[in-house]
């Protein structure tokens, strides 16, 4: 299975979200730029997410985009499914219907390689619904020598966006 490149895109930048102070946004450019990606590409996944309620769009001049949930309340299946949808990868077109000799009449059971499929992507979608974004930053903060938190805190410096209430 290959995921787009917008999932990791969506993944770091919920992930630098997370880092923002109550109230503050980043905008979209800057998520771009921090990640060294296309900003309209990234525009698409955030604005999906925004609609699937994990991140929450700030018009006006100090808008920009921030978590709609904690940390906690996010996890990696819910950043697949909002950038990737919902269907299953997947997708079991009975193909042995068809062909110069194909069954005679409908089967009584689901193809045995469609339900192996669908068994390994319901392993795989509870690991993903298993990890949350609170899970990344404290696996993060364990491994980082402190150069990580530089650079983001650096950045953040320059980029938040605070609200007039988080000034």
């Amino acid at each position: 299975m290959k995921l787009g490149d917008g999932v990791e895109q969506a993944i770091h930048s919920v992930t630098m979200l997370s880092c923002l102070q109550p109230g503050s946004t980043l905008s979209a450019a800057a998520l771009a730029e921090f990640h060294g990606v296309s900003a309209s590409y990234l525009l698409k996944h955030l604005q999906a997410m925004s609609g699937a309620g994990l991140l929450e769009a700030v018009p006006g001049p100090k808008g920009g985009y921030r978590l709609a949930r904690l940390p906690a309340k996010i996890s990696l299946l819910d950043i697949v499914l909002a950038v990737e949808g919902p269907e299953p990868a997947f997708r079991c077109n009975e193909i042995r219907l068809r062909g110069p000799n194909p069954y005679a009449c409908k089967p009584k059971t689901l193809c045995t390689i469609n339900v192996a499929m669908l068994k390994a992507e319901q392993a795989y979608r509870a690991e993903l619904r298993r990890v949350t974004i609170a899970d990344i930053m404290e696996d993060l903060r364990t491994k980082d020598d402190g150069s990580i938190s530089a650079r983001t805190n650096a950045f953040l410096a320059v980029n938040e966006r605070k609200s007039a209430a988080g000034a």
